[in-house]
């Protein structure tokens, strides 16, 4: 493979899969670095906003071709349509909010799919419209402990001087 192979999150293992697992479960453990065994196992469900959980993660209820009606940051309410699935046969399957906020993720228009594929996030968080366009800290700690990671590894190779 490569020098050094880094997973993100659960489904790897350190020292048989890859050779670093970043933990990416939010609290205490979130960045760990684990050079031997596994992340915590994934629990399906999102981490907790605004006292909302799994209703703000939207999937795709029908197979087909996504298209945006709204783009992130966008505010939106309950039941507004903030997208559409283009179903094989033609017909237009609407994709609706599921709690009121703002779009913070959204999938890409043309992209094709599954039933069950994550397509959006809503915030319900309205005063966080900002934090749409940055990194979030959970993705900045992920980041931070795959560069540690990478540093450490060249440093011991000789490759930099730390």
């Amino acid at each position: 493979m490569a020098p050094l192979t880094i997973a993100l999150g659960p489904g790897y293992e350190a020292g048989k899969d890859v050779d670093i697992v970043i933990e990416t479960m939010r609290g205490h453990d979130l960045g760990r670095i684990i050079r031997a065994g596994c992340a915590m196992a994934d629990t399906g469900i999102p981490g907790n906003i605004g006292g909302y959980t799994a209703e703000r993660v939207i999937h795709a209820a029908e197979a087909g071709i996504f298209y945006n009606v709204c783009k992130i940051g966008d505010i939106v309410a309950k039941g507004d349509e903030i997208g559409r699935i283009q179903k094989e046969d033609g017909r237009l399957h609407a994709v609706t909010a599921t709690i009121p906020g703002i779009v913070c993720g959204l999938l890409r228009e043309g992209y094709t799919v599954p039933k069950g594929f994550k397509i959006a996030d809503i915030d319900p968080c309205e005063g966080e419209l900002d934090n749409c366009f940055t990194i979030s800290d959970k993705a900045r700690c992920i980041a931070g402990s795959v560069l540690e990671a990478v540093v450490a590894l060249a440093g011991s190779r000789g490759w930099i001087n730390i």
